[in-house]
């Protein structure tokens, strides 16, 4: 479906955007809707009707593609339990002084997501794989977002610490498509990933806006569903969690008080 790849990259160009590189994003994306024989524009993907913004590009690096996107490619993704000759453009090389961004998109029900219309994951999976990756400390805080129908329900099982949840919809509803494509004759976008990206639009690298303006995003009245959050699970206030923490870039800077050598540097790391 257009409108699941629009969602996703729409997502994917806006990290970019704010300084996150591919080098840090495993992209995954079930159809190649840019390629596909029936896209009246090839190579293009967008996200509005008046056709002006191309969320495809020129510089979108896909990690996992078509039949690749399972179910135990993206468990292993996250918990790191990948054959040994993986690339790293596929793995998710996080520690736990990560902030990870997971955004989920597609067709759901009470509990599950599916994947390529084939197979599912619960939502009881996928607790269980969030809770190997704090025990193997591979994130510091985790942001979890899913659009699709009775998407909140796909975080209710969540127990690990650190994890903050976003919902199109709750239990019972069903998320709604946006901007009809009477060319193609499908949706281009769902309504709440339009909303945020329309958010998302608005902030910079400097920007302080926190969590509780994006639980605000898409309310009832343009949603139609209800969307929802979840932050008991996190130890940070979320008025306190700045929208950059998980969109945005962080430099790493460690302070040292040991003497390097700048002529030969690799002296000091071998010595190490």
């Amino acid at each position: 479906m257009e409108d699941k790849a629009a969602n996703t990259l729409s997502v994917y160009r806006s990290v970019k955007r704010l300084g996150i590189p591919d080098s840090r994003i495993v992209l995954m994306l079930a159809d190649d809707m840019a390629c596909n024989h029936r896209n009246p524009k090839p190579a293009t993907v967008f996200s509005h009707k008046n056709m002006e913004l191309n969320v495809y590009g020129d510089d979108v690096e896909v990690d996992y593609r078509g039949y690749e996107v399972t179910v135990e490619n993206f468990l292993r993704v996250l918990t790191g339990r990948l054959p040994p000759s993986t690339p790293r453009s596929k793995r998710l090389l996080s520690d736990d002084r990560s902030n990870i961004l997971i955004y989920l998109t597609g067709h759901g029900g009470n509990g599950f997501l599916k994947f390529q219309d084939s197979e599912e994951i619960s939502n009881v999976e996928l607790a269980d794989a969030f809770e190997q990756m704090w025990q193997k400390r591979r994130y510091n805080e985790l942001l979890f977002i899913i659009d699709t129908c009775q998407g909140a329900s796909m975080y209710e099982r969540f127990y690990s610490p650190n994890l903050m949840a976003l919902a199109s919809s709750q239990v019972g509803e069903d998320s709604l498509s946006h901007q009809p494509d009477l060319a193609i004759g499908v949706h281009l976008m769902d309504r709440y990933t339009f909303y945020l990206l329309e958010f998302l639009e608005d902030i910079h690298p400097s920007s302080t806006t926190n969590m509780n303006q994006l639980f605000k995003v898409c309310p009832k009245s343009q949603c139609v569903s209800t969307p929802g959050h979840r932050t008991d699970l996190f130890l940070r206030d979320p008025g306190s969690v700045l929208i950059t923490d998980f969109f945005g870039s962080v430099r790493k800077v460690e302070i040292t008080m040991e003497t390097i050598n700048l002529t030969n540097p690799m002296e000091h790391v071998q010595k190490k």
